[in-house]
Parts: structure tokens; C-alpha cells; sequence
């Protein structure tokens, strides 16, 4: 199977051979052939399958290669819904490489950023848009964005938007699109909300499910580390101490504890980072620029970082908390073990995590391994 067979423009085909793009990936080879059809499509796919060129490519080839229009200020014929600022910007980065072939404007609109880069983008008249909820709602109300010329809505990672309570802003941006939109819905779960949303939204949607049956990649082996109550930050500091060249992912559950963490692998001699959301966008991005650089050698995080982290061979993953839902563990764990490579996830669990554990192992084909973390 190559990227000829899937149905997009020889302009792409180009493109994406310069890229590196040589095999289409499972959720790339099903779903672009019926978004290119001008259907809605549902997928399920986990992360770091390749779901934003799933969405993306077809997206572009229909705007810009098949249907031009004049470009209208404020008024986009793509919208991309992602819930956090980090994928926002991972998605409008991907979007624009993909259609530099076709003359794509498109631009991302993010909290935390400041509005007068966004407005003077819209008033030049954008292609396609990507941005969190919260953002775009506030660019309706300043009626500086316009979404009755929207032909192609994608809502990526549609469980986490819902996990994040922004069931009402979806309804009130997809109410303001036009009902003869295409709809495209992705998700690495589809849990009953999910699919309440695309009953109420979507027209007769084709599935696309390339999970089967797996809610993680396979590249990925589980293991628990026991712990003591409080005994947390010394058995993280001897499993980072393991492999002291790789980098590793580090969730805690709270904003206060991941500083804490931080600033406890900083004084063990660790190079560390933090991102939550109670820093600056600035400082969440320079956070992850120097982690994707290899600057620092761990980045402590809540699980904004779950979704929107695209690093291509991160090693590991440890989970200093258990997530309070069981699906975001999937998510979570979908940092490492992408693209074929291997990756590892590091719980580290108490007595009182063990409720956490049981409904966590639920969603993994096979029994996750304990052991107790190494001695130094």
C-alpha cells in the first residue's frame, strides 16, 4: 500500500515522498480515502498512529486542490478542535507543512497567546484554522472569526475534549458551522459520550476503528514498581538512574506536586523541567523546546502534556501518580513506543493506588509485570 492508491493529488504525492512519507499508516490508509469521499467519518485510533495526517491531508486536498474559493477575512473553510494549546500548535505546524504544495494559510488560536498575532492572521484571510475551545469562542464574541463558511470540521482527540468539560463549547462552535459541513471525529477511545457526541452531530459517519482490540501499541511493555506510602520520589529517582541518557515523561496528578517533583530531580542532579497549567505559555514552551532538544533529560508534567507531546523516540514514560481515570493512562502511555519504536511505562504504586491499578489493567491485553525499583 503507498499513498498513490489512497485517492490525494498528485501535488501531495510529491509532497510527501520529500517529506519521508513513504507507507500510509493503518488509521492514514482507512480513513483518507472516505474523508476524501466528502462523508463523515468516526476513528478510533491510539496515539502516535498518524491521525493528524489522516484528518489533514484530506482536509487540504479537498479545500485547496479540488474546491478553491477566494479567501474570505475571518471566515475559514477548515476547522481543526484540539483541546490543548500544546497539540494546537503540534497540528497547525503538521497542516502547514503538509500544504505548503497547495498555498495553505492557516494559523492556530490558543489561549495564553496574545490576540493581536491572531487578529491580524484572520483579517488576512486563512484557509484552515486549528484551535482550543476556549480561544475560538472568545474570537466569535469579538465576531473576528466567522464559521457559517466552514466545510471540514475535525474534532481530534474528541474524548479528551470531553474529558476537559468542553462538552458546551463544542456544541455552541459546531451549532455556528453549517449543517452541510463534513465532520471528522478522532479519538484514541470512544466511550459512551463520544459516541453521543457523533450521534448529534455527525450524518451517518463511516467507522474507522484500527485498534482492534488494542487500546496501546504493542511497542510498549507496562511495569509497576510497589512503593511504600511517601516512599514515591526516591524509587522515581532510582528508575530514572536506570538509564540516566534517556529521557523520560513524568505524570503527577496536581500542578503543586509536579513542582514539587521537579524541583526534587533538580536537587538529586537530574535535569528537569515542568509544564502545567498554571505556567506562563511561554514557559510551557520553552519547557518542552529544551526537552525536545535534549536540553533537559525529564519533563515532570500534568496531563495537559498527555495529548499534544509528539516526541519521536521518547524512551519512557513513568507514572509518579496513577491518572484518576483509567483512560488516560492510554493516553498517557501513547507519549512512548510510537512509530514502531520500543518504550516503556512506570507506574509507581502504593497500597492505596491499587483501585487505580485494577481498572487501569482492564484496558491492556496482558497482565502488567511488578517488580520493586533496582537498588542504586
Amino acid at each position: 500500500m503507498s499513498f498513490a492508491t489512497l485517492g490525494l493529488s498528485d501535488l501531495f504525492l510529491r509532497s510527501l515522498s520529500k517529506l519521508g512519507y513513504e507507507t500510509p499508516t493503518p488509521v492514514q490508509e482507512k480513513a483518507i480515502p472516505l474523508a476524501l469521499e466528502g462523508g463523515d467519518v468516526v476513528a478510533r485510533a491510539q496515539t502516535g498512529t498518524g491521525k493528524t495526517a489522516a484528518f489533514g491531508l484530506p482536509m487540504i486536498d479537498r479545500l485547496l486542490v479540488r474546491g478553491q474559493q477566494p479567501r474570505v477575512p475571518g471566515a475559514p473553510r477548515g476547522l481543526v478542535i484540539v483541546p490543548t494549546r500544546e497539540l494546537a500548535m503540534q497540528v497547525h505546524q503538521a497542516i502547514a507543512q503538509y500544504g505548503i504544495p497547495a498555498h495553505l494559510k492557516s494559523t492556530v488560536l490558543i489561549g495564553g497567546a496574545g490576540m493581536r498575532p491572531q487578529l491580524d492572521a484572520l483579517r488576512r484571510g486563512v484557509d484552515i484554522i486549528v484551535a482550543t475551545p476556549g480561544r475560538l469562542i472568545d474570537h466569535m464574541e469579538q465576531r473576528s472569526v466567522t464559521l457559517s463558511r466552514v466545510e471540514i470540521l475535525t474534532l481530534d482527540e474528541a474524548d479528551r475534549l470531553l474529558d476537559m468539560g468542553f462538552l458546551p463549547a463544542l456544541r455552541r462552535i459546531i451549532t455556528a458551522t453549517p449543517k452541510t459541513r463534513q465532520t471528522l471525529l478522532f479519538s484514541a477511545t470512544l466511550p459512551r459520550e463520544v459516541m453521543q457526541l457523533a450521534s448529534q452531530f455527525l450524518r451517518e459517519p463511516k467507522h474507522v476503528d484500527v485498534s482492534v482490540g488494542k487500546t496501546v501499541a504493542s511497542t510498549v511493555t507496562h511495569r509497576v514498581h510497589s512503593v511504600g506510602e511517601g516512599g514515591k520520589a526516591e524509587a522515581l529517582a532510582r528508575v530514572l538512574r536506570q538509564k540516566p541518557s534517556d529521557q523520560a515523561l513524568v505524570f503527577c496528578k496536581t500542578k503543586r506536586r509536579s513542582d514539587r517533583v521537579g524541583k526534587q530531580l533538580v536537587t538529586a542532579g537530574i535535569s528537569t523541567a515542568v509544564i502545567h497549567g498554571n505556567k506562563s505559555q511561554n514557559a510551557r514552551n520553552r519547557a518542552l523546546s529544551d526537552f525536545k532538544a535534549g536540553r533537559v533529560n525529564v519533563l515532570v508534567a500534568t496531563d495537559i502534556a498527555a495529548r499534544g507531546l509528539d516526541i519521536a523516540q521518547l524512551p519512557l514514560v513513568v507514572n509518579y501518580d496513577l491518572p484518576q481515570v483509567a483512560e488516560d493512562y492510554v493516553h498517557r502511555v501513547g507519549r512512548t513506543g510510537r512509530a514502531g519504536h520500543s518504550g516503556r511505562a512506570v507506574s509507581l504504586v502504593a497500597d492505596s493506588d491499587r483501585g487505580l491499578l485494577r481498572a487501569i489493567q482492564k484496558l491492556l491485553p496482558g497482565p502488567i509485570q511488578e517488580e520493586a525499583p533496582q537498588a542504586r
